[in-house]
């Protein structure tokens, strides 16, 4: 997981942590045929973008999403792609979930992470569902 990756021209290891919320922050997420499809979607664009999905993690009202991404995409593209392409598949499977026009906010989070603190990231989302349980 946290090897050096290479292209014609380049070795690298650039890994990202996404978190972006529904809109108004609506808890479709828990939906199990919601979860499949967003789980599929990013399956299908690892492939496409050449992305390695190091931890994702679909909580009731937030997704989590750790990958491993080639240094051609920046952060703001690879996003817009997976946001952009999730919400469209969810809006067209599941409309009563679509909110004035999408699926999801226009914000959210991104942090990179390297070598040293890429397990420590991966911890903290697989304990998501830990810490969402004791806390409610």
């Amino acid at each position: 997981m946290n090897t050096y990756r290479s292209t014609r021209h380049a070795k690298f290891l650039i890994n990202y942590h996404f978190v972006w919320i529904p809109k108004y922050r609506k808890d479709f997420l828990k939906d199990l045929e919601v979860k499949k499809t967003v789980e599929e979607t990013v399956q299908e664009l690892s492939k496409a973008y050449k992305f390695d999905i190091l931890a994702l993690e679909i909580m009731p009202d937030h997704i989590h999403l750790f990958i491993s991404a080639l240094p051609r995409y920046s952060p703001s593209e690879l996003i817009n792609v997976i946001k952009g392409a999730t919400g469209r598949k969810i809006g067209q499977k599941f409309p009563q979930y679509k909110q004035k026009g999408s699926v999801w906010t226009r914000a959210y989070f991104v942090a990179t992470a390297g070598n040293v603190s890429s397990e420590t990231i991966k911890k903290y989302i697989e304990n998501q569902w830990k810490k969402a349980e004791k806390n409610g």
